[in-house]
């Protein structure tokens, strides 16, 4: 049964989106003349109506255009939004996977052992604070593939919170239930996997959590910067055709996308969540 608090919520949501969206619709309406466009405006050939944002009505014919056939493709400029969203997830989901495949054993390492986590710690936090956008030129030089550096890139920006939310889960799991399997003469291997894997989960998820998002927002970037397909690619695309409205959609379907992500694995994270 839905609580009283989360109803008012919803009601007060849907307010503030009618209230925003009707603000919006009628900002959009007026129009200006030749004679109140400014020099500027008429040598870059604004007509006899300034530029301006499209209305929630003109997005909404769009995104009915664009999700009536979602998957088509014209050729290389002309696919539909979930086609570009398909190429922009499966750069992201591939980055993502080899980034959790080496951030998580590492993280145990450093988590378990105080000899690697001071060993390691001075190249983590010289690397960690790298824009992963500065390592595409360097990525495309040495891959020399643009799709492959865009999954690099989204490797590297997807291991640092998982790695280092993998060692602080591993560190602070509680030494008495290491102890305890320790009398079980557990080997390290079986104390890893059923002992401080599952007391670590809910951290190590969290970790995850932040990556998913952070590499939804830097595979935009790199798909504006590579072109070719994508979401990215899409709205620079949009942009360059000045299809404003294509532009917003997309941007929304972004945040939609980036949330249903954020969702799956906020999901995960109650399921492994416990209380001592």
């Amino acid at each position: 049964m839905v609580s009283s608090l989360t109803l008012r919520a919803l009601l007060l949501s849907l307010a503030l989106l009618v209230v925003s969206l009707g603000a919006w619709e009628l900002g959009t309406q007026s129009t200006t003349s030749t004679a109140e466009l400014s020099e500027y405006e008429m040598m870059m050939g604004g007509g006899g109506q300034q530029a301006r944002v499209p209305p929630p009505s003109a997005i909404f014919v769009r995104a009915v255009e664009e999700l009536s056939d979602p998957f088509y493709d014209n050729g290389p400029n002309d696919k539909g939004i979930g086609t570009q969203l398909a190429y922009s997830l499966y750069r992201v989901l591939t980055g993502y996977a080899m980034a959790l495949a080496i951030a998580l054993p590492i993280g145990f390492v450093i988590g378990m052992s105080p000899l690697m986590y001071k060993a390691l710690n001075p190249f983590i936090q010289v690397l960690r604070p790298i824009s992963p956008l500065a390592w595409m030129p360097l990525a495309l030089f040495i891959i020399q593939d643009s799709e492959r550096s865009a999954i690099f890139v989204i490797f590297i920006c997807s291991i640092w919170p998982m790695l280092l939310n993998t060692a602080f889960g591993v560190a602070n799991v509680r030494k008495d239930w290491v102890n305890v399997a320790r009398t079980h003469e557990l080997s390290p291997l079986r104390t890893a996997i059923t002992v401080i894997l599952p007391a670590a989960a809910p951290t190590i998820l969290t970790g995850m959590r932040i990556s998913i998002g952070i590499a939804w927002l830097v595979i935009v970037a790199a798909e504006m910067l590579v072109g070719g397909t994508g979401i990215g690619y899409y709205v620079w695309n949009e942009w360059n055709n000045l299809d404003l409205a294509s532009v917003i959609f997309s941007i929304l379907m972004i945040g939609l996308v980036g949330m249903l992500l954020d969702l799956a694995l906020g999901k995960a994270q109650r399921l492994v969540e416990y209380q001592e």
